[in-house]
C-alpha cells in the first residue's frame, strides 16, 4: 500500500513540475494561466491523497481550499487581467526557450542532489516527492527572473507558492490547516498587491514589459 501511495505522490508532484515547464515552453499568457490552474488542482489532489493515506481529515479541508482559491478564484482574476491587457505574449524572454528548458533540467538534477541527504534520513512515505518539490521551487524562481512580462512573473510567484505548499505537504507528511491558511493568505495578499501595481503600471506607461520600464530610468 505504501508503494502505491508513494507512486501517487511522485506522479502528482511530477505533473506539477511539468506544468511549470509548460510556462517556459509556451509563449502566451492564456497557456500560463491554464498551466497554473492545472498545477493548483494537482496540488489539491496530492494533498487529498496524503490526507487519505495518513488519516488526517484536516488535509481534505486544505485540499478543498486549494482547489477553490488557487484552482478557481485566482485563475479567474488572472483571466480578468488578461482581458484587460489584451493578448499578451512573452515574445522575447531574457532566456530563450531551448536554454530555459536546459537550465530547468540542470535545476532538477541540482534539486535531486540537494534533497538526497534529506531523503536518506527521512522515513516518511512521502519522501520521494521531496526532490520534485524542490525542483519545482527552483524552476518557479527561474520563471520569475527569466521572463519580461509582469503577468508571467506573477504566475511564476504563484507557482513558487505552490512549490512551497507541496514541499510542506511531502516534507512533513501533511501540514496543519492553520499553517496552510496562513501561508496562503500571505500569498494571496502578495498577489492582490502585485495585481494593483500591474494595473497602475499599465495605466501610466501603457505597457507591462519590465524591460521597457527599466529603460525609463535612462
Amino acid at each position: 500500500m505504501n508503494g502505491l501511495f508513494s507512486q501517487l505522490v511522485v506522479l502528482g508532484s511530477s505533473a506539477m513540475l511539468l506544468t511549470a515547464l509548460i510556462v517556459l515552453w509556451r509563449r502566451g499568457v492564456p497557456a500560463y494561466i491554464t498551466a497554473y490552474r492545472w498545477q493548483s488542482w494537482l496540488l489539491g489532489a496530492v494533498t487529498a491523497i496524503v490526507g487519505a493515506f495518513s488519516g488526517d481529515r484536516e488535509l481534505y479541508l486544505v485540499a478543498g481550499a486549494l482547489v477553490l482559491l488557487k484552482g478557481m478564484a485566482i485563475p479567474r482574476l488572472l483571466r480578468t487581467m488578461e482581458r484587460r491587457f489584451g493578448a499578451q505574449r512573452e515574445l522575447r524572454p531574457y532566456v530563450n526557450t531551448e536554454t530555459s528548458l536546459l537550465i530547468s533540467g540542470l535545476l532538477v538534477v541540482f534539486a535531486y542532489a540537494l534533497a538526497r541527504p534529506w531523503m536518506a534520513v527521512s522515513r516518511l512515505p512521502t519522501r520521494a516527492g521531496l526532490p520534485i518539490a524542490m525542483a519545482l521551487l527552483f524552476v518557479s524562481l527561474f520563471i520569475i527572473v527569466s521572463r519580461k512580462k509582469a503577468v508571467t512573473q506573477i504566475i511564476g510567484f504563484l507557482m513558487l507558492e505552490n512549490a512551497i505548499a507541496l514541499l510542506a505537504v511531502v516534507g512533513t507528511y501533511g501540514v496543519p490547516l492553520l499553517v496552510e491558511f496562513g501561508v496562503f493568505l500571505d500569498a494571496l495578499m502578495g498577489f492582490l498587491v502585485m495585481q494593483i501595481f500591474v494595473y497602475q503600471i499599465h495605466e501610466t506607461f501603457d505597457t507591462i514589459d519590465v524591460e521597457q520600464l527599466a529603460r525609463l530610468k535612462h
